[in-house]
């Protein structure tokens, strides 16, 4: 065991050192734009358009609504101003959903504040990470001891009706919108589930969501990481846990990152370094066509000799940030994934203004592996598949019982 170990002391005030200097941000950058007129009737027709289009159509459509769409009842300046807004707003909207991109949404003036609390945590939620798949809203993952996984919410999910508005072509934003609100109140959720004929019904009381960072074991003689997110503690939890295996006395470990939705990029290189020598590519960031791609590499702690086994759960909850560490370190050997082919969520969005009250979230580049798969498009699939048991409990776990029987041969 202490081959295993020699490097872990000096990599662990190594670590400690280089933790303060992590920087944050890598999924949201602001850009600061000047304030863009509002537009009444048909002023600023030029602003920006570009030469090689024709934007005659657009206008037009503008006079048409203008002149023949009938409005009932008598507007003041300041109704028909709105409304003449709210026009623009809808044809920035189109234009965006036009790209076909669910990670790229115009945020206009309420949407932008609704997102800007959702980041500084100012709700109350019921726990569930959501993502757009084919236009559909799905549960990418039930955070552990909150609402939506007390009451059963599983990954893959499909979210029907938020109370009784239907999800069906529900922005990501709008339905975070529905399903936070104040902390003690019911919100009602109705799910398609594959296997069951009728859509479930969840009444869910929104809470404060803690998300819990890590948790450590020991079972059966295997050393079990679980890693529930990849916030700004990750790393440092992660350091804890190492010193508890430290002290396990045994070479097997098991990382579950199954339900995963991930977090900051950053995080998920700090963790691959445990493992990686100095240098080695862990995600490669590519923007677009004609850009320098941007390769983010290990730092080298790389404390393990080849006596550490290593397995890596996945399934269909492991987003973003996991599917790097997990995709990494399958790639280079060091870990074999089992469970369930991942999510497959790997972009970059930039948060950048349009107007002083309005913003545009847009893919600016996407993630890949550091042989070169697409983590957006086919996400990960496991070496060793293990379908989830639909009987399943944290007590009889058939996907963690074949990592452990991997382990140990």
């Amino acid at each position: 065991m202490q081959k295993i170990f020699y490097r872990l002391g000096l990599a662990l005030v190594i670590a400690a050192v280089l933790a303060g200097t992590f920087i944050t941000g890598v999924f949201l950058g602001y850009a600061d734009r000047p304030a863009v007129k509002q537009i009444t009737a048909l002023a600023n027709q030029e602003t920006g358009e570009p030469k090689a289009l024709d934007f005659s159509p657009f206008w037009r459509a503008w006079q048409i609504i203008d002149e023949k769409y009938v409005d009932n009842g008598p507007a003041s300046s300041t109704d028909n101003e709105t409304k003449l807004q709210k026009r623009v707003w809808g044809a920035i909207a189109g234009m965006v959903d036009a790209l076909g991109d669910p990670y790229t949404v115009f945020l206009p003036p309420a949407e932008k504040k609704n997102f800007e609390e959702n980041v500084n945590g100012q709700f109350g939620g019921v726990g569930i990470e959501i993502d757009l798949r084919n236009k559909i809203l799905t549960v990418v993952s039930a955070l552990p001891e909150t609402p939506a996984r007390a009451a059963g919410i599983r990954p893959k999910d499909l979210i029907i009706k938020i109370g009784e508005q239907s999800a069906a072509n529900m922005s990501l934003e709008e339905a975070v919108s529905l399903i936070r609100g104040e902390i003690g109140t019911i919100v009602k959720l109705t799910v398609a589930r594959e296997g069951e004929k009728e859509p479930l019904e969840f009444n869910l009381r929104r809470a404060n969501i803690m998300i819990p960072t890590i948790e450590a074991e020991l079972k059966d003689g295997v050393f079990i990481i679980r890693l529930f997110s990849f916030s700004g503690q990750a790393s440092a939890g992660f350091r804890n846990g190492l010193r508890e295996f430290v002290t396990a006395g045994t070479n097997k470990m098991i990382l579950d990152l199954r339900g995963n939705p991930g977090g900051l990029l950053e995080a998920a290189v700090d963790l691959a370094s445990w493992f990686l020598p100095v240098g080695e590519p862990v995600v490669i960031e590519r923007g677009r066509v004609g850009e320098t791609e941007k390769i983010h590499r290990s730092y080298g702690y790389d404390i393990f000799t080849d006596e550490l086994k290593l397995a890596i759960l996945v399934d269909g909850g492991s987003a973003s940030a996991a599917e790097i560490l997990a995709g990494a370190l399958a790639e280079y050997g060091r870990a074999v994934l089992v469970g369930e082919k991942t999510f497959g969520k790997g972009s970059v969005q930039e948060l950048v203004n349009v107007t002083d009250d309005s913003s545009l979230k847009i893919t600016v580049a996407k993630w890949y592996t550091p042989k070169g798969v697409s983590i957006s498009d086919n996400g990960l699939t496991p070496q060793v598949i293990v379908e989830r048991g639909k009987d399943d409990t944290e007590e009889n776990d058939t996907q963690l019982a074949k990592a452990i029987e991997i382990l140990k041969q």
